[in-house]
């Protein structure tokens, strides 16, 4: 707080031309970095002071992605008091960027006792939250965020895609909607309607959103890569290939961007390259199954077989492995002669069922995990290993102390009431892992909450609540096909065959089932 007064009251000297800081703010409103950067530089020209343009200056340098000179300039001297809570927020959002929780929670703190009725800054603080794993607590600053500016397009942007999290596709549409009546040309809200267009199968509506997105912003990334989405869901590889060249090397570390170009490269022949794009998506995300999955294939298809049933060793062991991932293993194992394991994974793939969740290898031996859990045991690094560590020696009772002990340490983040079910369903409680799956439903209903709490409701014989709650689900994300073939299975177990033929019929349609 010494710090905070000392900064605030520091002696200024060199006013600034008031049309200069006019411009400046005018532009910061747009978003235009650039237009607000060149008053600013011309009043230090002629002598201002820099501390009374420093928060906007460094405003309009993290605005156009040079976050080491607007750090230079952030940290560079002090804030005057009326551009202090400016200037403290900007350094918030430069320390997020750059993933420093702590050091930009501090920031928003100060910038919060300046000034507590900042919309924007509410807004940056839900970011804050969300980016730390507290979902419940992002959804009440975003909340906040809104009602002290309900026409803010930042605002109505984040809480959409908050309530996208929270509930699903199709409620988050008005909210993106009411942001674009607003600010019509928004780029932001822009691509995160086409993108949620896209995901309900609204591909003709996304179309529209995306030209007029390359209207606004031509030579957008983003409406590039969700139109190479679309050619490649349509079967136009070349045209798909064609639109993602255009996006340059922007992508070049984004996992969709990786998925999608080693799907076209595979579907083009080209299985070396998409062999690369695999394996490195699978380097970044060791926990991808989907990635697993093509990375075997594509492996297979080149005649590595070694290598593809190297890659698909304990996945494919494992009671909960996905038929196709069995299939193509088994193939492997048939190509390098040993046939009768090939056979036993055939023979796996092809017994139906809902089979719930597994141990994931913890990795390193239980004392060493133990050992770093003890010096941070509500800390999800250390905590998630452990507990599967745990789990695989088959203490269970460890495990479910451990994973509600991390939980309230964490009640806000959905991921936190998520391994306390598993845990708990691991050990037997089934009741009690659909208490904790349900808890962490209210702050983000996502696939695999789904998918828990469908295995759990089986599992306790509500079948019939758990088809509704599918077909709940898939109102709000339309045509999810992993909710289609849940679905499916549910509808099979209570003998409705008509019910799961129709849905069975559409994956088929989709290339999603083998041809009967």
């Amino acid at each position: 707080m010494l710090a905070l007064l000392a900064l605030v009251a520091s002696p200024v000297r060199g006013d600034v031309p008031a049309d200069a800081l006019a411009k400046a703010r005018a532009a910061l409103a747009k978003a235009d970095g650039i237009a607000a950067e060149a008053p600013l530089r011309s009043a230090l020209r002629s002598g201002a002071n820099a501390d009374l343009v420093r928060a906007e200056l460094g405003e309009a340098l993290l605005l156009q992605g040079d976050r080491r000179a607007a750090r230079e300039v952030l940290y560079g001297g002090n804030f005057v008091a009326q551009s202090a809570a400016r200037g403290w927020q900007v350094r918030g959002r430069l320390e997020l960027a750059e993933g420093r929780y702590v050091e930009a929670g501090q920031a928003f703190d100060n910038s919060l006792k300046i000034k507590a009725d900042s919309g924007s800054l509410w807004g940056d603080i839900a970011r804050l939250r969300f980016a730390g794993g507290e979902q419940a607590q992002a959804i009440e600053a975003a909340d906040r965020a809104v009602k002290l500016n309900p026409k803010d397009p930042r605002a109505l942007e984040l809480r959409g895609l908050l309530i996208r999290e929270q509930f699903g596709l199709f409620a988050a549409l008005p909210w993106f909607e009411a942001g674009l009546r607003v600010a019509s040309d928004d780029v932001g809200l822009l691509g995160e309607y086409a993108a949620t267009l896209g995901d309900m199968g609204q591909y003709k509506a996304m179309l529209v959103v995306c030209r007029k997105l390359t209207e606004v912003d031509p030579g957008n990334v983003r409406a590039l890569y969700l139109q190479a989405v679309l050619a490649a869901r349509s079967g136009q590889t070349s045209l798909a290939r064609k639109i993602l060249l255009q996006t340059g090397t922007v992508l070049r570390d984004m996992p969709a961007a990786l998925l999608l170009n080693g799907i076209l490269e595979y579907r083009a022949g080209n299985t070396n390259l998409a062999v690369g794009h695999f394996d490195r998506l699978l380097r970044m995300q060791p926990e991808n199954l989907q990635a697993r999955m093509l990375l075997t294939r594509a492996l297979q298809r080149q005649g590595l077989n070694q290598q593809a049933a190297e890659t698909a060793q304990g996945w494919a062991e494992r009671g909960d492995a996905a038929p196709y991932l069995l299939t193509i293993t088994g193939k492997a194992h048939v190509a390098l002669g040993r046939k009768a394991e090939g056979v036993a994974l055939f023979e796996r793939a092809d017994e139906v069922g809902n089979n719930g969740p597994e141990v994931l290898p913890p990795g390193q031996p239980l004392g060493v995990l133990a050992l770093t859990y003890a010096d941070a045991p509500n800390l999800a690094g250390n905590a998630v290993p452990y507990i599967r560590g745990l789990l695989d020696a088959g203490d269970d009772a460890a495990a479910v102390m451990a994973a509600e002990r991390l939980q309230r340490a964490n009640p806000g983040a959905a991921e936190a009431w998520l391994l306390a079910g598993d845990a708990r369903l691991l050990s037997g409680d089934n009741l009690g892992a659909l208490d904790r799956y349900g808890r962490g439903a209210s702050i983000r209903f996502n696939l695999p909450t789904l998918q828990r709490i469908d295995y759990a409701m089986r599992q306790l014989g509500r079948g019939e609540q758990a088809n509704a709650m599918v077909a709940r689900y898939l109102r709000q994300n339309p045509g999810n096909p992993q909710a289609m073939k849940l679905l499916s299975f549910g509808r099979q177990s209570l003998g409705n065959e008509v019910g799961a033929q129709r849905l069975e019929a559409v994956l088929r349609a989709r290339g999603l089932r083998n041809p009967s």
